[in-house]
């Protein structure tokens, strides 16, 4: 391995540079981490160093979350994909030999994480840990005479080159001309561009090396911490622990009856309280953050800290604990239900769809947390944390967020509600395939048609910049080429709209004479 890293970090700085120097991110991700990958495997085997069996498992994540970059392309969706793929691709290298990742706990990952960085600045000096001293003695500095070889070839071969290159170019017009393009563009205006993307992939060429060495080194020397020793031992007494958890189940239960009212008897009782829709789904969203934190803030802490001097005093302490979490999973329900309200008068965004999926996840996580408390296996929160993170983020993928918002907002209108036609105009190209497929049909009302087509008009005209630019293939995004053969199809149709465009607005005026907004002139939550 030592004979090729160099050269292999080498090649993936500059399929760094190849796949991502002014190109908007695409199909690039997914080929830049198989590759790395790919080498990474094959540099270790090189070396006779073999993988963990627990660290197979964190490719599945990093292999469907990474192809999943192109598939999808709304906001939240599109940003956890990338999020994932390099998180577990960290936690790959960290515990690559010895695989204990799946018993990490919080504070493991974040000494690792620390680890980790300083690796790929400060490289670690043993590739082979096992390697033999005497062997290094014998053998000095290998990689220097083949540095040494390759220098002295290459200037031999430039004065060969240019005498050659000199004679060719006066023998043949074309390929003169071609020299003096390919020359053209390395003006001395250019030159600080190259400078930059030069350093730019020695640093990635220099950081890969890092990750490699990490992997092969300090992946199977690194420890788990809190495993013979915890960080601190329980102090607290069972009787303060139990006023605490006591006073806040009484807290949580007085909030749930209050809520009980506008949780079953909806839309009367929101408005006499003097709150709108928004009003009241905005608020409890962020009751709901600062309950489920604190919660289970409060789960892990007071596990951690609490003495249990008897049996009974711990199965009081499970009951208070589960009483703790069944209220939270209430407000949770009344939370949930609130944004139903609201979506029923307002229709779907997706800061309310996400908000939905979310709380589905977290009700999963605290369930998850209780039961693993009560069993004293308190280490397993940072990965119980990170699977709910992982389900949340499949279940949006899963869930198409924009496809499933045009869809339902469309169902409404049919039913006779209004369609916000600059929001449907404002969501990525997901949204594409369900506008067109919707507008292409003949069962729905021939004013929900008009709508579709002015959000399909104005959402060509708002990402026409984008569109009309010839993008390389390092950028193919199957959502976009979905949307784009898409919108083909209707292409004559949709010429019908007029577009009127000034310094503040976009309209489009449909066959029928209505004007649209393309637009929204307010904020959406």
């Amino acid at each position: 391995m030592k004979r090729y890293l160099p050269f292999a970090a080498l090649f993936v700085g500059l399929a760094m540079d190849i796949l991502f120097w002014k190109k908007t991110l695409g199909i690039s991700f997914t080929i830049f981490i198989i590759l790395c990958l790919a080498l990474g495997f094959w540099l270790l085997h090189l070396q006779h160093i073999r993988p963990a069996r627990n660290t197979f498992f964190l490719l599945i994540p990093i292999l469907i979350f990474c192809a999943l970059t192109f598939v999808r392309k709304d906001p939240l969706t599109t940003f956890l994909n990338y999020v994932l793929t390099l998180f577990s691709a960290a936690v790959l290298a960290m515990t690559f030999r010895s695989g204990n990742w799946i018993a990490y706990n919080v504070r493991n990952y974040l000494a690792n994480f620390f680890q980790l960085i300083g690796s790929l600045f400060v490289h670690p000096k043993d590739l082979d840990p096992h390697a033999d001293p005497q062997q290094a003695v014998e053998n000095p500095a290998p990689n220097r005479k083949l540095f040494l070889s390759i220098l002295r070839g290459i200037l031999l071969a430039l004065p060969v080159l240019f005498i050659f290159t000199l004679l060719l170019s006066s023998a043949d017009m074309v390929f003169a001309q071609k020299l003096d393009d390919l020359f053209a563009n390395f003006r001395m205006v250019n030159i600080g561009e190259y400078l930059f993307r030069g350093v730019y992939i020695l640093l990635s060429a220099y950081f890969f090396a890092g990750l490699i060495r990490h992997a092969a080194v300090r992946s199977q020397q690194e420890k788990l911490i809190g495993v013979d020793k915890p960080l601190f031992s329980p102090f607290l007494g069972f009787t303060e622990t139990s006023i605490i958890l006591g006073s806040v189940i009484l807290l949580f239960s007085v909030f749930v009856t209050i809520q009980f009212r506008y949780l079953f008897f909806g839309e009367s009782n929101i408005t006499l309280a003097g709150f709108t829709y928004s009003e009241y789904a905005r608020r409890g969203f962020v009751e709901l953050v600062a309950v489920a934190v604190f919660s289970l803030l409060l789960l892990q802490g007071l596990g951690a800290i609490t003495k249990h001097e008897t049996r009974q005093q711990k199965k009081t302490f499970s009951i208070l604990m589960t009483g703790l979490v069944a209220t939270v999973l209430i407000i949770l329900v009344s939370a949930f239900q609130r944004l139903l309200l609201y979506e029923s008068a307002y229709g779907f965004s997706e800061l309310r769809t996400y908000a939905h999926v979310f709380m589905i996840w977290l009700g999963i996580l605290l369930v998850a947390v209780l039961i693993f408390e009560i069993t004293e296996h308190q280490r397993v929160f940072a990965n119980l944390a990170l699977v709910v993170l992982i389900g949340f983020t499949a279940t949006l993928n899963f869930l198409n967020v924009d496809a499933f918002i045009a869809r339902q907002n469309i169902n409404k209108a049919i039913q006779g509600e209004d369609l916000d036609v600059a929001y449907l105009a404002m969501l990525s190209e997901d949204a594409v395939p369900v506008l067109v497929k919707t507008y292409s049909s003949t069962e729905i009302p021939s004013t929900v048609r008009d709508e579709i087509g002015a959000a399909l008009v104005c959402h060509t005209t708002i990402n026409e910049t984008e569109n009309s630019q010839t993008k390389p293939w390092q950028s193919f995004h199957l959502s976009t080429w979905r949307a784009e053969r898409a919108v083909e199809e209707i292409k004559e149709n949709l010429a019908e709209y007029q577009v009127q465009e000034d310094t503040w607005q976009i309209t489009v005026i449909s066959p029928n004479g209505m004007e649209y907004a393309c637009q929204p002139s307010t904020l959406f939550d």
